[in-house]
């Protein structure tokens, strides 16, 4: 039967004609050289242009990556061998190296050895070590050497194809060839070594049309290969599937059964000719070169053919020799780290006779079905005895022990547990997959049908491309998984049971109340197992997680591509494979799914007894998984993180319990949230202390001034002139009326001007003393602008009512330390902006009304009126120009510090508001 193995294009890039093509190791690159003389790396992922190295004029023959230097080594027609760096594009080195045509470069897996080949017939060996010495040059040949190859089985030997028509098998470290193999009829274009260790095999590609397969050690041919209509340019034995792939200058590709021989596929992309393909280990992923771009297909599954049954024994299939390891089976002294590779020891279990494209355990455990090649074998999981066998594409088991196969994509045939055909479907839709569990699911390409096992009934159609199901143990939930996103379906068994009973006729659509959709995930699914009502996977960016009640939980950051095998309730951790078949394990207890699932059916009695029996370090998942519920009072009980904690008391405005974990912490980022929101809750006693811890100068002001604390505020001007916080200061200091205090501030401050202009408005006696200094700082910049200053006390005629604002000075200075309370802001809140010598002018000193704070002066209030308030119009000045000069007016002014110059006087208004509120 034929391998079936699918075939995928992941990459088209047209370009140049394609000599060579490699791939990457571990990015998800593809190196090209092109006959155009540049190097190309693509990136098959982003399906992007990554880099590109012009490297000479003349055609780039072969291109390899050294991905241990982060180098590409690249051969050319102008017989020069060049490195490059990839990472930083600079060139490593460039030498000549041959004296004729580069056809080929092979790099050695381990030393730091490189081969050329030529069309001077020579091979010649480069150490990068010695500074791409040659060490050693291979004589032989007759033609042109097409390439070389190291032997994967022996990297000290190595297999060149020559036009000679031979083949010749070589040793470092001899010059003369161990043998040589008369391949064909005409010259010989490749050859490839098969990488399996349990065959001494090569395949070589001729200009004769035909490609044969070689044992190296009876130096006899095996097999040879016929089919293609041109030259045979390009040969390779795959190092994950059991096929061998060829290339020719007919334009086809060609993959042969490296076992039967026989054809499995011929595929044509209409791009030419063939020159090159590109594998790597590990990877199921083929590049191929030809003539205008370069297409990269993936064949069959990446995915380990392995299953874990519930007691922790693995079975997997390498090629056809089937393995088993126990989990169990490691020793308790042995401490597990999550994500380590599990030290397993590895018992050979048999061989399969076809090649296993899938293994499954049956739900017991007891018997392992392989499928591949079209067929189907069930073995018991201890001996691997062959129970059953037969045709089938895919198969897969009921939840009970029945399985269905599908034969064809118009017939799936249902066999009971005795492995005996029970029943048979025949489909009126192109049936492209099939799906076991609870129900028996077969797919088209647009939607799934659900049937019942017991009578093959339509249980319900499904309108979405699947791409997998997943049945939970119980029956009752299922995830169908699609290329994009999943679903998880509840099913209702009781409603079909019901409905079935009924003998109603079911329509094509099925039952229509059979699944209620639960929850739609916007991720695409790798893997996915079910434990009880949790469903975990990993997704599409490798993150292994679980999903409960619709709320997805990130477990672990996967470092590369991993399977989940099955969950081990014992040990409550969850296993998964790699490529290599290497078994790592995560913690993911029983008990936190549990809770978890409790809580979301409402069951939090029951949720409550389960909590104890969760570990501490996992109570803080609890507590998001709870918050995420909006159960925040709950979160906050369970939560441990004192961080995380802190938060949840701020949303639910637990103010102790904020600042008892604000105590131990001693952050101040915590004391300022708390104190802000014990301000926005009216706790203002609470406010205070935050605010202080926090050192929130700002805070404090707005708390100090709102509740018209003067000791507070007293406190706060010191507290923030320890700090360096000048404009805190200044206004804790204006607004406790300390004039005295705010002017020296400003003086200190280097503000000399603004010292000035606030000592007009305010204490005109300061006015002299702060000129003086004034006139002496500015003199050490310019004199003659420092002479310009006008002293009040020198040129009072010069300023407006001067003694009349000295007098108003004088007699309001004691009324500066009154402070009223701050309930009584709104009987003086209009007469802020009174004209304070105005309101002198028309009054009597003796009678006067004492000033609030130095600010402004109102006017005598009756107790027994709820407010009295005359309005006083601020007077516009109008300042006189000298000379004609225009005078400045600053905006909100009303009096300044007049300049005088020679016999010339220019006053010039500075801004200050009534209200004291520029000081800057």
């Amino acid at each position: 039967m034929p391998l079936r193995l699918e075939i995928k294009r992941k990459l088209a890039q047209r370009s140049e004609r394609v000599k060579s093509v490699d791939l990457h190791p571990t990015e998800p690159w593809m190196l090209a050289s092109l006959y155009s003389g540049s190097v190309c790396i693509w990136n098959y992922q982003s399906q992007t242009l990554a880099k590109s190295f012009e490297v000479t004029e003349l055609p780039v023959r072969s291109a390899k990556f050294i991905a241990r230097k982060q180098w590409v080594v690249a051969g050319a027609d102008d017989m020069i061998i060049r490195v490059y760096n990839y990472n930083t594009m600079d060139k490593v080195k460039v030498f000549e190296a041959h004296t004729d045509y580069i056809r080929c470069v092979a790099v050695h897996p381990t030393l730091p050895y490189v081969l050329s080949s030529s069309d001077d017939m020579l091979i010649k060996l480069w150490d990068w070590d010695k500074g791409w010495q040659c060490t050693q040059i291979f004589e032989g040949h007759s033609h042109y050497v097409m390439q070389i190859t190291f032997n994967p089985k022996d990297t000290n030997t190595f297999a060149s194809a020559s036009l000679d028509r031979t083949l010749k098998i070589w040793s470092l470290g001899s010059p003369e060839p161990n043998f040589t193999l008369d391949a064909h009829t005409k010259g010989v274009n490749c050859v490839d070594y098969f990488t399996g260790g349990d065959r001494p095999f090569l395949i070589s590609g001729s200009d004769d049309h035909t490609a044969k397969v070689w044992d190296y050690q009876t130096k006899g041919c095996v097999q040879t290969l016929e089919g293609h209509t041109h030259n045979v340019s390009a040969v390779c034995f795959h190092p994950e599937l059991p096929i061998i792939i060829t290339g020719s200058e007919d334009g086809t590709v060609r993959i042969w059964h490296a076992t039967t021989y026989r054809l499995e596929n011929t595929l044509n992309y209409g791009l030419e000719r063939v020159w090159a393909i590109g594998y790597m280990k590990a990877s199921n992923r083929v590049a191929i070169g030809y003539d205008e771009g370069t297409i990269m297909i993936k064949i069959g599954r990446e995915e380990p053919v392995a299953s874990m049954d519930s007691s922790g024994k693995i079975i997997w299939a390498k090629h056809n020799e089937i393995q088993t390891v126990n989990i169990k089976a490691i020793g308790s002294d042995i401490d597990v780290t999550d994500g380590e590779r599990l030290p397993l020891a590895v018992k050979e279990l048999g061989s399969c006779d076809l090649y296993p494209q899938s293994l499954k355990h049956n739900p017991n455990g007891r018997f392992v079905v392989v499928c591949g090649d079209g067929e189907y074998i069930i073995y018991t999981a201890l001996a691997w005895r062959n129970r059953s066998f037969g045709s089938a594409l895919e198969f897969v088991w009921a939840s009970d022990g029945e399985y269905a196969v599908r034969e064809s994509t118009s017939k799936i045939k249902i066999f009971s547990k005795t492995f005996q055909e029970r029943k048979s479907i025949r489909p009126t839709f192109s049936a492209e997959s099939i799906h076991g569990g609870a129900l028996l699911a077969i797919c088209s390409n647009d939607f799934v049908c659900f049937y019942d096992w017991a009578e093959c009934r339509i249980i319900r159609r499904i309108d979405v491309s699947v791409k997998n199901i997943y049945w939970a143990d119980s029956g009752d939930l299922v995830a169908i998984a699609s290329n994009n996103s999943f679903y998880i379906l509840k099913y209702n068994r009781d409603v079909v049971s019901a409905c079935l009973e009924s003998g109603k006729n079911i329509d094509e659509q099925g039952v229509e109340d059979a699944f209620e959709l639960v929850h739609e995930i916007s991720e695409r699914v790798r893997t996915g197992i079910w434990v009880g009502d949790c469903f975990i996977y990993n997704n599409s960016a490798w993150r292994l997680n679980y999903c409960v009640g619709g709320e997805v939980t990130t477990m672990f950051h996967l470092d590369r591509p991993m399977y989940l095998l099955g969950y081990l309730a014992s040990q409550s951790r969850v296993y998964l494979i790699d490529k290599e078949f290497n078994v790592m394990g995560y913690t993911l207890l029983l008990s936190l799914i549990e809770y978890k699932t409790l809580v979301m059916r409402g069951d939090f009695d029951r949720a409550n007894e389960v909590l104890p029996t969760i570990p501490r370090e996992h109570l803080n998942s609890v507590a998001r998984f709870l918050e995420s519920r909006d159960m925040l009072e709950e979160a906050l009980e369970v939560a441990t993180d004192p961080d995380y904690k802190f938060d949840l008391a701020i949303q639910l405005g637990r103010i102790e319990v904020a600042k008892a974990i604000a105590v131990e912490a001693q952050s101040e980022l915590k004391w300022k949230q708390l104190g802000e929101l014990a301000m926005s809750t009216g706790k203002l006693d609470n406010a205070e202390e935050c605010l202080i811890h926090a050192s929130d100068l700002s805070g404090l002001l707005l708390l100090y001034s709102s509740m018209g604390d003067a000791e507070g505020m007293a406190k706060l001007a010191s507290l923030a002139r320890e700090q360096g916080k000048n404009n805190i200061t200044f206004l804790s200091l204006f607004m406790l009326g300390k004039l005295e205090e705010c002017i020296q501030l400003l003086v200190d401050s280097n503000r000399i001007p603004e010292a000035a202009l606030m000592a007009r408005s305010y204490l005109p006696s300061k006015v002299s003393e702060i000129v003086s200094i004034w006139r002496d700082d500015l003199s050490k910049v310019n004199q003659k602008a420092a002479e310009s200053l006008a002293d009040p006390e020198e040129y009072p005629n010069l300023f407006d009512d001067w003694h009349l604002a000295l007098a108003a000075e004088s007699e309001l200075r004691d009324s500066r330390n009154c402070y009223l309370p701050a309930e009584d802001y709104l009987k003086y809140m209009y007469t802020r902006n009174t004209n304070l010598l105005e309101q002198f002018k028309n009054m009597d000193i003796d009678g006067e009304i004492p000033l609030e704070n130095g600010d402004s002066v109102h006017e005598a209030i009756d107790p027994s009126e709820d407010y009295v308030h005359e309005e006083i119009q601020e007077n516009e000045t109008q300042e006189e120009t000298i000379d004609g000069e225009k005078d400045v007016e600053a905006e909100g002014s009303t009096e300044g510090v007049v300049l005088v110059n020679g016999n010339e006087a220019e006053e010039e208004e500075w801004g200050m508001d009534n209200e004291g509120n520029q000081p800057a």
